[in-house]
């Protein structure tokens, strides 16, 4: 057997090739492990992609607001954003048509299916994506505007959360009555685009004669005629419908009331906190949180047809005794009770 030695710089060249190609060996061999653990941690592989319609022209608070109890709520039912999910958000405005183009780009992406806000949104979703499944997030009145055939039986593709406006809507009546009960007169500020609008003001007319008053109703189609519209209102009270209309310049309404002298009563907690004189509805919050229910159930193969809509139990009533008394108000006892929370 013939040994041969290798000193000086020869025997330490030797050794460190030895050692990078050890090391090139390790590297490759490591790289083909992890290989198929990078492959399935890669973004875009058994994503659900899912669309967020939202009827403001714009990320305002309250749109963001929103859509972080939605996340939040997927979160919670395991979601990963960016490996399990993936949330295409698109503001879309209050136009009808404008939605209606935003809920087919959607479906054109593909999107799994669709989450709105609002019977206008809700109905354009629907006509502009056939199809695709909607989510819906406090509809008006679902039934009513006939969005589904029934609430534990929704049928076709969509399911969501209701507000039951038809019973909401002359609840509100009998409050501001109460609040002030010198006015005989009561205004109702309406989005002339919402289908629903025509049931809503039958049922609140109706509660309106049982408490001898006379309801007037006041349709807007956009915010050039808000002006004139709550002008029209001075002199009597006037309900606020919950509409992402007035949501949107709730400020400008605020304080258009304001300046008119009109006792209001809007439709969220978020006039009242502005200065707006009450507000009676259920949580926003709520509807969002239950949206992320109804979306991990289609996601995991459940047919919207046959998820039955959901109607909030609670309802928050909150006053601002600082704007009663800018008005001249003088709250009844009886209501600062029932109120669940009250602005000094």
């Amino acid at each position: 057997m013939i040994l041969l030695r290798f000193t000086g710089e020869s025997d330490r060249a030797m050794g460190r090739s030895v050692m990078d190609r050890r090391r090139l060996v390790a590297l490759v061999a490591g790289t083909c492990l992890l290989q198929p653990l990078a492959v399935l941690s890669q973004p875009g592989r058994d994503v659900a992609r899912i669309g967020l319609l939202l009827p403001w022209p714009e990320p305002t608070p309250r749109a963001q607001e929103a859509e972080q109890v939605l996340r939040a709520g997927l979160r919670e039912l395991g979601w990963v954003e960016g490996r399990t999910l993936a949330i295409d958000t698109r503001y879309a405005g209050g136009d009808p048509q404008r939605q209606r183009e935003v809920a087919a780009a959607l479906k054109a992406i593909p999107v799994k299916l669709i989450v709105t806000l609002g019977t206008t949104p809700i109905r354009s979703a629907r006509d502009g994506a056939p199809g695709v499944p909607i989510v819906m997030v406090n509809a008006g009145d679902a039934v009513g505007a006939g969005l589904v055939a029934s609430l534990s039986r929704p049928g076709g593709d969509l399911t969501g959360t209701s507000a039951s406006g038809e019973e909401i809507l002359p609840k509100q009546i009998e409050l501001l009555s109460a609040a002030a009960p010198h006015l005989k007169r009561i205004g109702v500020l309406m989005n002339s685009t919402n289908p629903a609008n025509g049931f809503f003001f039958d049922a609140m007319a109706a509660r309106a004669k049982s408490l001898g008053l006379k309801l007037e109703r006041i349709d807007v189609a956009g915010e050039q005629d808000l002006d004139a519209a709550i002008a029209r209102a001075k002199g009597t009270a006037l309900v606020v419908v919950g509409d992402p209309l007035f949501s949107l310049h709730r400020e400008r309404v605020t304080a258009l009331t304001l300046r008119a002298g009109v006792p209001a009563i809007y439709g969220g907690s978020d006039y009242v906190e502005i200065g707006g004189l009450m507000s009676y509805l259920s949580s926003n919050a709520w509807h969002w949180r239950r949206a992320a229910g109804f979306v991990d159930k289609i996601l995991k193969g459940a047919k919207p047809a046959e998820i039955p809509v959901e109607q909030p139990t609670q309802y928050e009533l909150v006053i601002n005794l600082k704007t009663a008394k800018a008005l001249g108000l003088t709250i009844p006892p009886a209501l600062l009770q029932r109120a669940d929370k009250v602005i000094p």
